[in-house]
């Protein structure tokens, strides 16, 4: 298929997806070229500031597996019942023994993401994150917002950032553009011990963990939900961002829902993948 038929293709696997969910925002990026293959209400999607929740997880982990400040195997226990200077944040994964960074991945464990943020030091956040391209704009569009990210000067606001619900905003583009990244590295350092964790994470994430909705599709993904309340309400929106086909990514998908959680962002996800290039007869 030639690149403008696939182009077409895709955005009538995005158009079939938006008239199920009309409010959503939907970008689709080529990872070889990082050309926008397809979108919908891009516009908004540019200028559309928002608390990225979860999505953060797998980027900030890899950054910290690579440079050796985290261990893969290292453990945490969840009680299910964390709570942050007011934010509920409790857990809605299975009872659990101590999860690993995979599985922490995979179920989106907030209590041991906490403790990765306790492990930064004041003022390094945005050093850890700017290499993702996920602070600057990313040239898709133009009159593009930006991200906001004040550096987190206490351990409250670290661990409210690293979980991406207080005190970081950032455009579904730049998002985008942060898992392309993401999955270039993982396809230049397969071998690493970061890689596989990180892989193999947001691949169960989409298989049976919180992403699920996303699998449904008929083409493997990996990728990551998350949910985060607006600054001006308590009314959730809700993000996937993914990675597809998951052995061997060709296209990543971002999903902004103004209004609901994760899950629903990966339901979208799903039905566009099921109209898309990447679906098998």
């Amino acid at each position: 298929m030639g690149v403008a038929a696939c182009g077409q293709s895709w955005q009538s696997a995005v158009g079939d997806a938006a008239r199920k969910s009309p409010e959503a925002r939907i970008v689709v990026l080529d990872v070889v070229s990082g050309r926008l293959m397809a979108s919908h209400r891009l516009d908004e999607a540019a200028r559309t500031l928002a608390s990225p929740g979860s999505t953060l997880k797998p980027l900030l982990l890899y950054r910290l597996l690579t440079a050796g400040r985290w261990e893969a195997d290292h453990r945490v226990a969840c009680d299910r019942r964390l709570a942050i200077a007011g934010h509920r944040l409790a857990c809605t994964h299975p009872p659990a023994l101590p999860f690993d960074s995979r599985q922490a991945l995979a179920w989106s464990c907030n209590s041991y993401f906490a403790e990765v943020a306790r492990s930064l030091r004041p003022g390094e956040l945005g050093s850890l994150l700017a290499p993702t391209g996920l602070l600057a704009s990313t040239g898709l569009s133009p009159r593009e917002a930006t991200a906001d990210l004040p550096e987190p000067r206490t351990l409250t606001a670290m661990e409210l950032a690293v979980l991406g619900v207080d005190g970081v905003r950032v455009t579904p583009l730049e998002l985008a553009a942060a898992y392309r990244w993401l999955a270039q590295e993982l396809a230049v350092h397969p071998r690493s011990a970061a890689a596989a964790t990180v892989r193999a994470g947001l691949e169960d994430s989409a298989s049976f963990g919180m992403a699920g909705p996303a699998n449904l599709g008929g083409v493997p993904v990996a990728g990551k939900t998350g949910t985060a309340e607006g600054a001006a309400s308590s009314q959730t929106h809700g993000w996937f961002v993914g990675m597809a086909p998951a052995e061997n990514p060709q296209i990543v998908v971002a999903v902004y829902l103004p209004t609901g959680r994760g899950a629903d962002a990966a339901r979208v996800a799903g039905e566009l993948l099921a109209s898309s290039p990447l679906r098998k007869p």
